[in-house]
């Protein structure tokens, strides 16, 4: 297990940080204020000196890290957790894995996909960094990953992928330009996904139904329902998801629950947090439809079944993000030291 660990996880350490937080929050179950401020001085050990997150200590920077960290640190909501993150540098950073395309590096000299544009996004919003320029082209760009199926590949040309049309789809809503993408056919796609012996989400056209897909395409349905009522479509419901909620909460339960804790993939897979952390948010999804003015809930079995609701762009807890924001909506935009 160690070997594993070392050969696997040790870059993955903010992630763990994230996902087993995220879980907690859902089952509301209270973190005790020491493990809190631990990991507020492990992740502090995982910023770079020239800003972002890394997987762990002593590790480069990497986008995907820097959403977890960033989130974690939300979750916990404290002055000592929101003091961990050096705004100017982590704006720096930024702009320095932004591409004159639009598109973003996820780390420098690395990959560009469209999870990067979402994570910089929800970062850069999350914490108040967003400036005029750093985000100049990437509504384009994430648009023209959008293809024929109607989903969002990685990048331009790919096939259209559940985990890259979730982060597309959400880093529009963040940059106030879900209309430019291709709304109806994408709905088509994503609806699509839904299996209908399982009650689960595939990834991909062709594709087994995959638990943590219970997230990143039930996810998927809040944004476009708020993106099409923003377009005046009277055709939407009032109390529901464009999705079977009760089949996926039927899958996520029957399916997908280790007898000893913990959650997976599909009947035969070992638990393992990352599933965990996302099946039981795309539960969250498929209990609770609407906001705070408008909330209706379907909760399928016993009531003790019930998650916390998720924010569904974040993916983490409603007033964690509304806290975060008026926090850092109290101080001044940082000038990039670009």
């Amino acid at each position: 297990y160690i070997y594993i660990f070392l050969n696997c996880l040790d870059a993955s350490r903010s992630w763990l940080c994230y996902w087993i937080l995220h879980s907690l929050e859902l089952l509301e179950e209270p973190v005790p204020t020491s493990i809190a401020s631990d990991v507020c001085k492990f992740l502090a050990r995982c910023q770079s000196p020239t800003g972002g997150f890394a997987g762990g200590p002593g590790q480069a920077a990497h986008l995907a890290p820097t959403y977890a960290a960033v989130n974690a640190l939300c979750i916990i909501g404290t002055q000592e957790a929101y003091n961990v993150i050096d705004r100017e540098k982590l704006l720096s950073f930024l702009f320095s894995v932004k591409q004159p395309d639009g598109s973003f590096v996820m780390h420098g000299g690395g990959e560009v996909d469209v999870r990067s544009a979402y994570c910089a996004a929800s970062v850069a919003s999350l914490t108040n960094i967003m400036t005029p320029t750093l985000f100049q082209d990437t509504p384009t760009w994430i648009v023209s990953c959008q293809n024929w199926e109607g989903g969002l590949g990685g990048v331009p040309g790919l096939e259209a992928h559940g985990g890259y049309t979730f982060c597309g789809t959400a880093a529009m809503v963040i940059l106030g330009k879900e209309h430019m993408l291709d709304l109806k056919t994408l709905l088509r796609w994503v609806a699509s996904r839904q299996m209908r012996f399982e009650g689960g989400f595939q990834g991909r056209c062709n594709k087994l139904v995959d638990g943590c897909y219970s997230f990143w395409q039930a996810g998927l349905l809040p944004l476009l329902h708020r993106a099409l009522f923003k377009e005046g479509d009277s055709t939407l419901s009032l109390q529901k998801w464009m999705f079977e909620q009760q089949a996926l909460q039927e899958y996520i339960l029957l399916c997908c629950q280790n007898t000893a804790g913990g959650l997976l993939d599909k009947p035969g897979k070992s638990r393992d947090f990352y599933h965990t952390c996302y099946c039981l948010s795309g539960l969250s999804v498929a209990q609770h439809f609407g906001n705070m003015d408008l909330h209706h809930e379907l909760i399928v079995g016993q009531e003790e079944n019930r998650l916390a609701p998720s924010h569904p762009v974040y993916n983490i807890c409603p007033e964690k993000v509304a806290q975060a924001i008026q926090h850092f909506h109290q101080l001044s935009v940082p000038t990039p030291n670009t």
